[in-house]
């Protein structure tokens, strides 16, 4: 994918903004997390799971600042729109700018999965799940990127930690053994 001269543009402004300054610490939302987690846990209905799985996903996608939330909200519309190299490019700034901040290294990712580079969204998503052991969506990622990877028995560890977080993740139809495969 080309980035076009305008989107690098904005990136490096942005970037150039927000570097002026120093990133604040990742907001902390422990009370809100444990009290998701219980609930996702308790429910036995699919759409309030779901539900509760968008409510946990906003509370990683709450940057520390406006800075760090514009790239973040940046990348990931490159991503919806298929520009990846552009996504990372935001994601890369982000990562710049705010390096404590988990959610920057499992959108990046993300999209280096998506691009088709899994050995750079393992590096991503296994420091994101080092510096937020309790952020379930980088635990899926990463055990879709270790499956991929043809690495099973990892995969089924990180699949494991993700569903012990959030046991309503998509990824939760792989937690069953498929026929003839050894995991």
């Amino acid at each position: 994918m080309k980035i076009t001269s305008v989107t690098a543009f904005l990136i490096a402004a942005l970037a150039t903004s927000a570097s002026a300054g120093n990133c604040p610490p990742p907001l902390a939302f422990a009370d809100r997390k444990a009290e998701l987690s219980e609930l996702l846990h308790a429910t036995r209905n699919e759409n309030a799971g779901q539900f509760l799985t968008r409510e946990f996903d906003e509370i990683w996608a709450t940057a520390p600042d406006r800075d760090a939330q514009d790239m973040l909200d940046r990348g990931v519309a490159l991503r919806g729109e298929s520009r990846l190299a552009e996504s990372e490019a935001a994601f890369d700034a982000l990562v710049a700018y705010c390096p404590d901040f988990a959610e920057g290294y499992s959108q990046r990712g993300q999209t280096r999965f998506r691009a088709g580079d899994p050995d750079g969204a393992l590096r991503d998503l296994e420091r994101a799940t080092a510096m937020a052991p309790d952020h379930a969506r980088a635990w899926g990622t990463k055990a879709l990127v270790l499956m991929q990877l043809g690495r099973f028995a990892p995969a089924r560890a990180a699949l494991g930690e993700a569903l012990a977080i959030n046991p309503w993740l998509p990824e939760r139809r792989f937690a069953q053994k498929p026929p003839g495969i050894i995991m």
